[in-house]
């Protein structure tokens, strides 16, 4: 019997420790309060403070490394703008370069100047006969690259010669 005994006792003292501390508990939410003298009341108010110190401290920490991944992610945004707006400037610079070759060469339904191109495509065509691109008007199509080309003002159109 001295093995029930021995859980007997543990049992009681774990007990004990459990009232005391869900008396702590209680006592730093505030409630009774009551019984409690001068010193016990201001050691529980240091605890409640420095317990407070390191939740604030927490706080703070996860705020700051929140703070810093946002302006991270803010760079790389801003970054990822100014590469874009480059771009932009670079299309529109291709644009208006493209609208000044057509209109020096009139808006005839056989404008003059057309490019040569030597390379070939396997497309049921023959592969040997060279590709004739010229610039033309955009005119509108129902298909996808019709339309970008559209956009761009400039199509090619593919002719045999």
């Amino acid at each position: 019997m001295p093995r029930s005994k021995f859980w007997q006792r543990e049992v009681a003292g774990l007990r004990q420790q459990l009232r005391y501390l869900q008396e702590n508990h209680r006592q730093l939410l505030g409630e009774e309060l009551s019984g409690l003298s001068i010193k016990d009341l201001t050691n529980l108010e240091n605890q409640i403070e420095m317990s407070l110190k390191g939740v604030r401290k927490q706080k703070q920490q996860i705020l700051t490394d929140e703070i810093r991944e946002l302006n991270r992610k803010g760079n790389l945004i801003h970054q990822e703008n100014i590469e874009l707006y480059k771009k932009v400037n670079l299309i529109r610079q291709e644009y208006t370069e493209l609208q000044k070759k057509v209109s020096e060469q009139g808006c005839g339904s056989e404008p003059s100047g057309g490019v040569q191109a030597t390379h070939t495509v396997s497309n049921g065509y023959d592969l040997h006969a060279p590709i004739n691109l010229q610039l033309s008007q955009p005119q509108t199509q129902k298909n996808k690259t019709s339309t970008s080309a559209m956009q761009l003002g400039l199509q090619l159109h593919y002719t045999e010669d």
